[in-house]
């Protein structure tokens, strides 16, 4: 049975990386007046306390989120999700994916969230009724090949797994190349942590062959704390909506910065 569930890891740089650029993408993509189906293969609980012992134990959020927020204008649909969260559940929540989607989208959109963990798949079901979410406990990835092409057709899928199962990194590019093919239109975006040991780089390289015009975006930060392995946050978007790569430039000048010894985030 895997183990991971990300209450240990809610609200870092990592999760800062993804969820402004969710945000972004859903609220770029609901512009046009026309519905949208959301799928995410690896939803976790959806919701998140940070004053949990879980997520104090590791200081992520302290060394993210809680450093990060000031980068985003209120107008920024990130910072817009993150409060009308705090408004809802109090001070200390905070968004998981499946939230952000949920605050983001419409009456008119369909969500479809899988989570295999038993214990963060009852928290995800308990929360998720209100938004109107369908609720999976199952693998991701057999159920976003059963789902697509969705209807609505037009929409995005976040694949975002824990790759405790290493397995992960060389099934991903054969699972994205089976649902492109089934559903072309889909935005598909991919999280991947950057590691010690850079693991995830095999698997980038199979999906810029299998996707030449994906758009990949990286971003390096400092360790949360010692011994912490990741060291920066990948996305590979394929089929990346027009504005995303100036969207993600204005990132990267704000995750380089927290490099630089003295320097302002």
């Amino acid at each position: 049975m895997l183990s991971y569930q990300h209450h240990f890891h809610a609200g870092n740089l990592a999760d800062v990386h993804k969820h402004a650029t969710l945000a972004w993408m859903l609220d770029y993509l609901t512009q046009k007046d026309k519905p949208l189906s959301y799928i995410e293969t690896h939803a976790g609980r959806g919701l998140y306390d940070l004053d949990a012992e879980a997520a104090v134990k590791t200081g992520e959020a302290a060394a993210g989120i809680a450093l990060a927020e000031s980068w985003f204008p209120k107008s920024h649909p990130y910072r817009q999700r993150l409060e009308e969260t705090r408004a809802a559940h109090g001070a200390r929540a905070y968004p998981g994916s499946p939230l952000i989607a949920a605050l983001g989208l419409r009456e008119t959109d369909t969500i479809h969230l899988a989570e295999l963990h038993p214990q963060e798949a009852a928290h995800l079901k308990a929360v998720a009724g209100e938004w109107g979410a369908h609720v999976y406990q199952r693998d991701g990835f057999e159920l976003a090949l059963a789902l697509t092409p969705p209807t609505p057709r037009r929409g995005l899928m976040l694949i975002d797994p824990s790759y405790e199962v290493k397995a992960d990194y060389e099934a991903i590019p054969r699972h994205m190349a089976a649902i492109h093919r089934k559903w072309n239109v889909g935005h598909l975006i991919l999280w991947y942590p950057l590691l010690t040991g850079a693991a995830h780089r095999p698997m980038l390289n199979a999906l810029v062959e299998a996707f030449p015009d994906a758009l990949r975006h990286e971003v390096r930060f400092p360790p949360a704390r010692d011994g912490h392995r990741m060291e920066g946050s990948g996305l590979f978007v394929v089929n990346p909506p027009y504005g995303m790569a100036e969207e993600l430039a204005a990132l990267t000048v704000r995750f380089a910065r927290l490099s630089k010894p003295g320097a302002k985030p």
